[in-house]
C-alpha cells in the first residue's frame, strides 16, 4: 500500500477528545513536518497550523467544518462564469507550483502560514499519492487551484489560490465533483469562514468527527490514475457524470 511507502513516524500524536477535553483545539506542539508525521497528524484527526515565528502547533477543532461532495451546488454566478469556458482543468499535474501560489501573500490574509517545510512535507505526500492538486489553467498559465491530503476515502482540504474572477471556486467545484464522482463521504475543511460556509460547508461535533475517522480512512481509496491523465475544458465541469469512476 502507498502507507507503506512511507517511514514510520518518529512521533505518536495523542487522542484529541483526552488531551483537549475542553475543545480548545490545540492538541500539541512541537515535532517536525515530515511527511510521515503529517500523516500520522492525519490520522488521529490533526493538522499543523502556525505562524512562522511560532513553534509547530496541531490542531483538531471544535468543531470541524466539512463538506458533503454529493451535496454541493454551483452558485449560479459560479455557473455564468464557467460557461464562458475560458479555462482547463487538471489534477496533480503541478502540485508544488499549487502550494507555492497558496503560500504567497494575499490581500485579505497577514502574512502566510504555508513555509517552505510546510511546502516540503506535502510535498513529499504527493510524491507518494498521498496528497493532490487541482489546477486552473489559462493557455499555459496556473491561475488558480488547491490542495489536500487524501487517505483511503477521506480528502482534507488544505488551501486554495485564485489569480482570476472565481477561479479557485471551480478548482473547488471540481474537486466536489470527484469526490462525489467516488463516493467519498466528505471533504474535510478543518476550520470554518464565511468563504467555506458560503460554498456549503457545515460543521461536526469533534467527536463525530473522530469517530467517523477511521472507518473512512481505513477504506480503499479510489484509483484516480487515468483522471490525472488528462485535462479537461472548464465547461466539462457542468457534465454530472465528470470523473465518474
Amino acid at each position: 500500500m502507498t502507507f507503506d511507502r512511507l517511514p514510520p513516524s518518529r512521533y505518536d500524536f495523542p487522542n484529541p477528545l483526552q488531551a483537549d477535553p475542553e475543545g480548545e483545539g490545540l492538541i500539541a506542539t512541537g515535532g517536525d513536518l515530515a511527511p510521515s508525521t503529517i500523516f500520522a497528524a492525519y490520522q488521529k484527526g490533526l493538522f499543523p497550523w502556525f505562524s512562522g515565528d511560532e513553534p509547530i502547533c496541531w490542531w483538531s477543532p471544535e468543531p470541524r467544518c466539512v463538506i458533503y461532495p454529493e451535496q454541493f451546488k454551483p452558485s449560479k454566478s459560479l455557473l455564468r462564469q464557467i460557461k464562458k469556458n475560458q479555462y482547463q482543468l487538471s489534477i496533480s499535474h503541478a502540485f508544488e507550483q499549487v502550494i507555492s501560489a497558496c503560500a504567497a501573500t494575499r490581500e485579505y490574509a497577514e502574512g502566510t502560514w504555508i513555509s517552505r517545510d510546510i511546502i516540503n512535507g506535502y510535498t513529499g505526500l504527493h510524491k507518494v499519492g498521498l496528497a493532490h492538486s487541482i489546477e486552473v489553467w489559462d493557455a499555459d498559465t496556473l491561475v488558480g487551484g488547491l490542495y489536500g491530503v487524501q487517505i483511503g476515502q477521506g480528502f482534507f482540504g488544505e488551501s486554495m489560490f485564485s489569480l482570476r474572477t472565481d477561479v479557485s471556486k471551480m478548482a473547488f467545484f471540481a474537486l466536489m465533483r470527484l469526490c462525489a464522482a467516488s463516493k467519498l463521504p466528505w471533504v474535510d475543511c478543518q476550520l470554518p469562514n464565511d468563504h467555506l460556509m458560503s460554498l456549503g460547508a457545515t460543521t461536526l461535533p469533534r467527536a463525530q468527527f473522530l469517530q467517523q475517522l477511521p472507518r473512512v480512512i481505513a477504506a480503499p481509496a479510489p484509483d484516480w490514475t487515468l483522471i490525472r491523465q488528462q485535462r479537461y475544458d472548464i465547461v466539462q465541469l457542468l457534465d454530472e457524470h465528470l470523473f465518474l469512476l
